[in-house]
């Protein structure tokens, strides 16, 4: 049994966010860290190591830099990694991303008794579309917004949380799962896992690698061929400073009072 985790490095968004004039994201420019629903699907799947000794493996898609990425989740206990990385998969959208993941988890192989687990949304797209994709590409029933994971035998018993409740699915592996912040408090790396990481392997595919296969059309994939485009990306606009009353007397509310008739709130 082994368990494929998709990962994707996204911008910080709490710092600096920087747009280039084509409406994509000068991710050069700005910090990056690992999705956070990713995080807590890397942690699913080292928590099921813990439970049956399977193995890890974390997938992501994007620059060389981002095996900077993989090597921090491998020290946090994953077994080894893959990056996909090539020019021709720059700029690719929910559909083209899918469709190259797709690809490279089919090469990865994936048996009888292997899950496939994703973050429900990244950041800095919130789709929640590539997980699913990845399912239907590859023909794997799915479980989205996992709560809860429960593996026994070949089956997985996932609690996927709704807007108004919980809904208990149970479905047989190979299967594919999003996860959300819910499931999990996701670990910190290891000393020991720090040390070991460099030992760890790390192979690359790039489209070399993945372009004969049945997945992947080179009319679909990249910024050319994704089928959706960007309208418009801009940087909202600093907000100004608030202002602070101190007090709970009348004096302050009526103050208060005044600056909201000043500006014609009420």
């Amino acid at each position: 049994m082994k368990i494929i985790v998709c990962v994707k490095q996204v911008p910080d968004t709490s710092g600096k966010v920087a747009v280039n004039p084509d409406g994509t994201l000068n991710r050069a420019s700005m910090q990056t860290i690992t999705n956070p629903d990713d995080m807590n699907a890397v942690e699913a799947a080292l928590k099921l190591k813990d439970a049956t000794g399977c193995k890890v493996t974390v997938v992501t898609m994007g620059p060389p830099p981002a095996a900077g990425m993989l090597r921090e989740l491998m020290a946090m206990g994953a077994d080894d990694a893959v990056l996909v990385s090539g020019r021709e998969f720059g700029g690719s959208d929910t559909y083209a991303t899918s469709q190259i993941l797709a690809a490279a988890i089919d090469t990865i192989g994936v048996e009888k008794d292997d899950i496939v687990m994703c973050g429900r949304q990244a950041i800095d797209g919130d789709t929640a579309q590539v997980g699913p994709q990845i399912a239907e590409k590859l023909g794997l029933p799915q479980i989205t917004y996992a709560a809860d994971i429960q593996k026994d035998g070949d089956t997985i018993t996932v609690k996927r949380m709704l807007e108004d409740g919980y809904m208990t699915i149970k479905t047989q592996t190979p299967c594919l799962v999003t996860c959300i912040k819910e499931l999990n408090e996701p670990r910190y790396m290891s000393i020991g896992g720090i040390y070991a990481t460099y030992e760890k392997p790390l192979e690359v595919f790039d489209y070399e690698k993945l372009k004969d296969h049945k997945l992947i059309d080179a009319t679909t994939i990249g910024l050319k061929g994704s089928p959706t485009n960007i309208f418009k990306s801009f940087t909202p606009p600093q907000k100004g400073v608030g202002v602070m009353l101190e007090g709970d007397g009348k004096e302050t509310c009526e103050k208060l009072a005044g600056i909201l008739i000043d500006k014609h709130i009420i």
